[in-house]
């Protein structure tokens, strides 16, 4: 079992949120009831330790606590409660721009954060080269950093941050700011930076980075941690639980749009009979209904539930309502889903022995069924169309009539589409076929 580089032993943090502030020395004395607050508890009893030498990921909404941990942890606030305990030199990057002086230059900075981390001047002029190439800025490195624009920002802090020679060191969201290219050298140098032994704590949106990099994570929820552990296990359970309040909250938000789509067409059909009525006082007319009519279009999970999102991999069942104004064969229904930039992804449709000869009148309804549905994550348009069965004629076709919102799924879809199959392996020359791999 490895030394714990980090231990957290059940610590709170309390702010105080003021509801009145004085304006002047005036106020501060004359008004009443100055200095009223509330008690706001960022942090609730968190306890964990970190292993020297490893990555540790945190993740959580924004305001779940996440930034204050980390201040705590580097030394710059102090627990209301609770006790953290850390081993070796610490070396933080926890806010944009941080330690900086905006009227000092980029290279007068560099010695000043150095100081401030414990390193004499003697022991920056060794490596003061390095954080310039890392950072990038040789050529804006003698102004000041008041010029520099946010990247810029990041590039010097991170620069510095990792070539102290940390212990420990902590990291917010802020790399994030950095240019593709940047971002790619920094988890490169983290890389290189725990093979050399030092412990990396760092705070990030990105999921799919906590599962790649971290051995352990926890998830942290209004000040409370709500999960720790192996960080695919706990980033699997994060994003569960926000892939559930998503689709509810997505559910909610399609039942009001079906509300006003259905007042809509109210006002619509009122508007047509009243023409309708008008054409035919002036000019006499056979009005032949079209046979069938698509009413509506459902997501539903295999319960038949109704879902505002579904996840990659997961079952879903794609029901299209039709009306028949008479008898008729039944017609062949089709669907096609493109996606949010229009590339066409699908077009699922019935073949003519799923029509069977069956005839059909008045209200039903078709069930496409999908096992495991086979997408990225992202947003798909749904446009549904209803045909005749021997000849190609559209009865009725409904354009971007749904959205199908897929969420991500437990394991990563690369790309828009998993193809499903498998890989198999042969041993050695002989040609003989392994067990199959996904």
């Amino acid at each position: 079992m490895s030394t714990p580089a980090i231990v957290v032993d059940g610590v709170s943090k309390q702010f105080r949120l003021y509801r009145d502030r004085a304006g002047s020395l005036k106020e501060m004395i004359t008004k009443r009831n100055f200095g009223r607050y509330d008690e706001f508890w960022a942090l609730k009893d968190v306890s964990f330790e970190v292993a020297e030498g490893t990555m540790y990921g945190l993740v959580g909404h924004n305001g779940s606590g996440k930034s204050s941990l980390l201040r705590l942890i580097a030394g710059i606030q102090r627990p209301t409660k609770g006790e953290i305990t850390t081993r070796g030199r610490i070396s933080a990057l926890l806010e944009l721009g941080a330690g900086f002086h905006p009227d000092l230059t980029g290279r007068e900075n560099i010695y000043l954060n150095a100081a401030i981390l414990g390193i004499n001047r003697r022991q920056c002029d060794l490596i003061i080269d390095d954080i310039i190439d890392f950072s990038g800025l040789s050529e804006f490195i003698d102004s000041p950093v008041r010029h520099y624009s946010s990247g810029m920002y990041v590039r010097l802090g991170f620069a510095v941050a990792v070539n102290v020679r940390p212990q420990i060191l902590i990291v917010d969201e802020v790399i994030a700011v950095g240019d593709e290219e940047f971002q790619r050298r920094c988890f490169e140098h983290l890389h290189k930076l725990r093979g050399e032994g030092v412990t990396v704590l760092f705070v990030t949106h990105s999921l799919g980075l906590v599962r790649g990099m971290c051995e352990r994570a926890a998830w942290l929820e209004h000040g409370v941690m709500r999960a720790e552990g192996n960080a695919g296990e706990v980033v699997s359970a994060y994003l569960s639980e926000v892939n559930e309040a998503e689709a509810a909250r997505l559910l909610e938000a399609d039942a009001k749009a079906l509300e006003l789509a259905a007042a809509a067409r109210l006002v619509i059909t009122e508007e047509s009979k009243i023409d309708e009525e008008r054409a035919s006082a002036h000019v006499p007319m056979e009005a032949s209904a079209r046979p069938v009519s698509i009413t509506s279009v459902e997501l539903l999970d295999l319960n038949g539930e109704a879902v505002g999102a579904v996840r990659g991999h997961d079952p879903l069942v794609v029901r299209i309502h039709y009306e028949a104004h008479r008898a008729i064969t039944l017609p062949m229904f089709s669907f096609a889903l493109e996606s949010e930039n229009r590339v066409h992804v699908a077009t699922p449709g019935m073949r003519s022995e799923d029509v069977s000869g069956r005839t059909i009148e008045g209200s039903g309804f078709v069930d496409y069924r999908i096992d495991q549905l086979r997408l990225g994550a992202g947003m798909y348009r749904m446009s549904v169309a209803a045909h005749d069965a021997e000849l190609p004629v559209c009865f009725d076709k409904l354009e971007n009539v749904r959205t199908l919102r897929v969420q991500p799924a437990q394991r990563e879809i690369n790309g828009m589409v998993d193809l499903g199959g498998t890989w198999e392996t042969s041993s050695g020359g002989s040609g003989s076929n392994g067990s199959g791999t996904r």
